[in-house]
């Protein structure tokens, strides 16, 4: 006798004034997944995207053939980027607040998916970047100053007005412009890497999205192309649980990992502890290694949280226990690689206060000279000219008329 036909409705674990509830996270030991060389098939190697690659264990201790062994110098450059980070966070978030900007979104709680990750890419290598990835745009040197200018839309702002704040970019770094139009940035990452391999370029390209961007039809797309023509590219989901407001279920994460979405074109995925800034480099080198040996794209899922609201517009207590973060099974990326580093020998307690108040002092010291170029309500203010600039290669006769006409009325006020 047949069943009912029924609509399965996604639903989280847990809702505001529930206990948070990570029983649905498949979570592997750290050390427990096997590292396979680089030439191997997709079909092979399909446990890389069911189980979760780690390295760090509850004693903060590096455990497992993924272990990329990184020196103090760099776990320590590791470290200092991602509490810079954080802190540029939280000055941006709190000006926000004051009205200083008009907008603002948080990566807290995802800092090691982009400085692990950016760790991994060589100087050439071309990025396409998401809105949770500013740490990717400070450890390439953007500046701290140029990218609040960015948010201020002041006199020095380095898209001219025509972004709204966060959406950076650094073209003489390879750091594309972030969109706001989501999913977006996988064709033009998969494009890039096989423009690259067509001129015979050793660099290859990389793009993130999150969970929710899944459901979008330019990941599908891009998966597609990435697969056909072997492009070397390396795909990333940024799974932080939630969309605006929306439980990462909605996109599918309950049915099967993010990971696994590759694997019916041929492409190997990889599911990665994305608050292990170990996990996370040995992941992404792995892949990126494989890419530059003619292996072709890979996908890799970040499994992370978000620590803080969607954006300065959002409210996650509506939809999500207020305490749900303090409860993340895979804890806080930087608290964990203090406690490595610490582990190690290489670092104390007082390092890191000292460390926190340095970058805090740092950010400070930004914000007060980009406030110098200007802001929402002080000049200096942004030209208005620069509007009739960057869009045509000749400019129409019907905009250098009205050009002409706006600088005629403003020599008539001066």
């Amino acid at each position: 006798m047949s069943k009912q036909p029924y609509l399965h409705i996604p639903r989280p674990t847990a809702r505001p004034g529930e206990a948070p509830d990570f029983s649905y996270l498949n979570l592997s030991p750290a050390g427990a997944v096997e590292r396979p060389p680089i030439d191997a098939r997709a079909g092979e190697i399909e446990y890389l995207a069911l189980g979760l690659v780690r390295v760090l264990d509850d004693d903060h201790v590096a455990q497992g053939p993924w272990d990329p062994n990184l020196d103090k110098d760099t776990l320590v450059r590791a470290l200092r980027l991602m509490v810079l980070t954080r802190a540029y966070d939280d000055r941006m978030q709190r000006m926000q607040r004051q009205g200083k900007i008009t907008f603002y979104m948080q990566a807290l709680g995802e800092e090691a998916v982009s400085i692990g990750q950016g760790l991994a890419f060589e100087d050439g290598d071309m990025m396409f970047p998401a809105y949770r990835n500013q740490g990717l745009y400070i450890m390439r040197d953007t500046g701290l100053v140029e990218m609040m200018c960015q948010c201020l839309s002041n006199s020095r702002d380095m898209c001219k007005g025509r972004q709204m704040p966060i959406f950076y970019q650094n073209a003489k770094k390879n750091l594309f412009t972030i969109s706001g139009n989501l999913a977006t940035q996988y064709p033009h990452a998969v494009g890039w890497a096989m423009g690259a391999a067509i001129k015979g370029e050793p660099n290859i390209a990389a793009s993130w999205v999150g969970d929710g961007s899944t459901a979008e039809a330019d990941f599908h797309y891009a998966l597609t192309f990435a697969a056909v023509y072997n492009a070397p590219v390396i795909l990333n989901v940024t799974n932080n649980q939630w969309a605006i407001s929306t439980f990462q279920g909605f996109a599918g994460g309950d049915r099967r990992p993010f990971a696994a979405r590759g694997l019916g074109l041929g492409m190997p995925g990889i599911r990665v502890d994305g608050n292990d800034l170990l996990a996370v480099y040995a992941a992404t080198r792995w892949a990126a290694d494989r890419a530059r040996n003619q292996g072709g794209p890979t996908l890799i899922e970040l499994v992370t949280y978000r620590g803080g609201a969607h954006s300065t517009s959002d409210d996650p207590s509506r939809y999500r226990p207020k305490d749900e973060w303090s409860s993340f099974p895979l804890g806080d990326p930087v608290d964990r690689l203090k406690q490595h580093l610490v582990k190690l020998g290489h670092w104390s307690e007082e390092e890191q206060t000292s460390l926190e108040e340095e970058m805090k002092a740092t950010v400070s010291e930004a914000w007060k000279e980009a406030v110098s170029y200007g802001t929402l309500t002080e000049p200096p203010f942004l030209d208005v000219s620069l509007m009739f600039e960057d869009v045509f290669a000749e400019m129409p006769d019907h905009l250098a008329r009205q050009r002409e006409k706006l600088l005629r009325m403003r020599g008539e006020r001066s």
